[in-house]
């Protein structure tokens, strides 16, 4: 996917290793691997048992079936502007907890969306549909808004946004 990362927004994770030194603003997840990929440790604490993952605008990830997570909302289609919600930028976070349970945060083009029940229920659908999730829940959030900012390149340039 091509695209630029600069609008990423930062991953809320319950598992973050501890030695991570991202701020908190900055984009990235944790997966289990040997080391953090993108940052360095806390200089005096052991190596992070986890790697960084640059994520696609939109998106944040938790845990081992981040993108199957993010490939099924990517199945979800905005039916007015034909992009799937994960390049459109809609998709805020995504937590996974125990015993399969997802929250996805996520936001609509405008706040009175006339599609917005559809893609709410395409969204748990799709993400139900995965092995290991149990249940979906999907929390409309209008706050930061939704603006073309937190597009893909490749969905600016669908809509002739440049």
């Amino acid at each position: 996917m091509s695209g630029s990362t600069d609008n990423l927004l930062p991953v809320v994770s319950m598992d973050a290793p501890a030695s991570c030194t991202k701020e908190s603003g900055a984009a990235h997840a944790h997966s289990h691997g040997d080391g953090c990929c993108s940052h360095p440790p806390v200089e005096g604490t052991a190596p992070a048992a986890a790697t960084c993952t640059q994520l696609p605008p939109g998106a944040e990830l938790l845990n081992a079936d981040e993108e199957q997570m993010i490939e099924a909302l990517r199945s979800v289609i905005d039916p007015e502007l034909f992009i799937n919600i994960v390049d459109l930028g809609l998709v805020y976070t995504i937590n996974q907890g125990d015993e399969g349970q997802v929250l996805v945060e996520m936001t609509l083009t405008s706040p009175s969306c006339p599609a917005g029940p559809q893609i709410v229920h395409q969204a748990k659908t799709a993400l139900e549909q995965l092995p290991g999730v149990n249940e979906a829940k999907i929390r409309l959030v209008m706050s930061p808004p939704w603006t073309p900012a937190r597009m893909t390149d490749d969905a600016r340039d669908k809509l002739g946004i440049f």
